[in-house]
């Protein structure tokens, strides 16, 4: 099998939420000889973005983009060992969390899923996370990209009290900060000063490209 033909299937694993067949191709990958971090990119990152299409064309929803999720990362568990020193080392990475006072952490999972299938390097905060950590723990991750969700109009200040800290420390300039969640809006985002918004995990993706300076594919 040519290698084009196995990462289209690798893909189309990941689109047909296939956990086993992802697996299973990811094996035929190594056995052949072919690059870890290639059958990643063509192949499984194809097929999640794929889902990211669906998923914004309303043909998929959430229940379907975690599962394909879960087909891409079984495929990623067997190539992972593989992976080159040096295809690690170049991926670009980014802290991510509910802001305090929320819980709801859905669209940040879908975000977080989407990035890292985009070659992203994701620290997951997790939820209700003060404005304080989130500066903290990018500084100590030396991360370059902070995004922060909420989905409840009582804790948007808090997204604003990330970006004062940075100023109020003197690293603004270090870090690209996001915004999303269902309240928030782009108004938003440039009355606090945030360097991007995004409506949804796949426009998240070329937001946080655009923001690292990637050439969007």
């Amino acid at each position: 099998m040519s290698a084009e033909v196995l990462y289209q299937q690798l893909a189309d694993a990941v689109v047909e939420m296939d956990e086993d067949a992802a697996a299973d191709l990811a094996q035929q990958a190594i056995d052949q000889g072919l690059d870890a971090f290639d059958a990643i990119d063509k192949g499984l990152a194809r097929g999640m973005g794929r889902a990211g299409e669906l998923f914004e064309e309303e043909e998929y929803f959430v229940p379907e983009l975690i599962i394909c999720a879960d087909a891409m990362n079984a495929g990623i568990a067997v190539l992972k060992p593989h992976l080159k020193p040096d295809a690690v080392a170049e991926r670009h990475r980014a802290v991510i969390g509910v802001i305090e006072g929320d819980t709801h952490d859905i669209g940040k999972n879908l975000v977080r899923i989407m990035l890292e299938s985009s070659g992203f390097e994701i620290l997951d905060l997790g939820r209700d996370i003060p404005p304080a950590a989130f500066v903290d723990k990018a500084v100590e991750s030396q991360s370059e990209l902070i995004l922060i969700s909420s989905l409840m109009t009582t804790t948007m200040d808090g997204m604003a009290e990330v970006i004062r800290i940075l100023k109020e420390r003197g690293i603004r300039e270090q870090f690209k900060v996001a915004v999303g969640g269902g309240p928030i809006s782009q108004a938003f985002a440039d009355k606090i000063g945030a360097d991007g918004y995004s409506k949804n995990a796949a426009e998240a993706v070329r937001l946080c490209r655009n923001l690292i300076g990637q050439k969007v594919q």
